[in-house]
């Protein structure tokens, strides 16, 4: 953020001199102000902590929706891959290994769903008082992060449960949420900024997940696909974070270096990449959600 700063005088016979200043926020790519973003680290915290209480207000059971949502979804996906059509695994309960990949994908696809329209949704905000903008796709995030935590407890649960004890492998787990985290923010910092100017993309956002959703390993493992169909694979960033999860949580074999390495590579780019046209385009969203003179 750019301060100038000025004097204004008063009319002859006084001798006092006005001072002004006019806050504005900086230009370019390279003006990303992460200190700025941080001093507004408590707007972000409000933002989040208001969409946790409207989310689950007046429901009957509260915050375990958080929990119905993944354990029907792992139970219909059990049901059909992993008792109708038996599907090969490692050894692995296939309710676990569902739901170990379903938790990241939920997080990612409710953070980019949800940052999509996010800057809609705050607009008389918006257009009313300067703070940096991305604080509100990151509280988006912040409020995907609860419903994260509690379902990792059932994760947990269903680890006991089943007598599934994680190996040293469990330190990467870690580096999967960062990159589950690079992955969501950036993308969905791509996509709000892209639904400021062209509202088809709040339309498109549902085929956009499901498609996602299909091509991202939560049903199966990489281990399954041919090779010719991999390079496709690793060219999606929720793979290396599914991957990893299952790894460092039930011991799977990791998935081959191309996939990662690549997968990582990209998931950590849509972070960088998001954040510069975010910032890019920022100084048009006022405009652009009738907030202008």
């Amino acid at each position: 953020m750019n301060t100038e700063a000025g004097s204004l005088s008063l009319p002859p016979g006084t001798s006092a001199i006005a001072s002004w200043s006019r806050i504005q926020p900086s230009r370019g790519w390279a003006a990303f102000n992460f200190k700025e973003l941080w001093q507004y680290r408590e707007l972000a915290y409000f933002l989040a902590w208001r969409d946790v209480k409207v989310r689950y207000k007046q429901t009957l059971i509260g915050v375990s929706w958080v929990l119905l949502q993944p354990l029907t979804m792992m139970s219909a996906f059990w049901l059909l891959f992993g008792r109708i059509t038996p599907m090969p695994l490692e050894n692995v309960p296939y309710p676990l290994y569902i739901l170990v990949a379903l938790i990241p994908w939920q997080f990612f696809s409710r953070v980019i769903s949800e940052s999509t329209n996010s800057l809609i949704t705050d607009q008389r905000l918006i257009t009313r008082v300067y703070f940096p903008r991305l604080v509100v796709p990151i509280a988006t995030a912040l409020t995907a992060s609860v419903d994260f935590g509690l379902a990792m407890c059932l994760v947990a649960f269903l680890m006991i449960w089943f007598g599934i004890v994680p190996g040293v492998a469990l330190g990467l787990l870690p580096v999967a949420i960062l990159l589950m985290m690079a992955a969501s923010l950036g993308v969905g910092a791509w996509l709000s900024a892209l639904n400021v100017e062209y509202r088809d993309v709040m339309h498109a956002i549902p085929f956009l997940v499901q498609f996602w959703f299909f091509v991202t390993p939560v049903l199966y493992g990489t281990s399954l696909l041919p090779d010719s169909w991999r390079w496709i694979f690793s060219l999606n960033p929720m793979t290396i974070v599914v991957e990893t999860f299952r790894w460092s949580l039930l011991g799977t074999a990791p998935t081959d270096f191309y996939i990662s390495a690549t997968s990582a590579t990209i998931a950590v780019f849509s972070l960088f990449s998001g954040l510069m046209w975010f910032r890019r385009r920022e100084s048009s969203f006022v405009d652009s959600l009738g907030g202008g003179a």
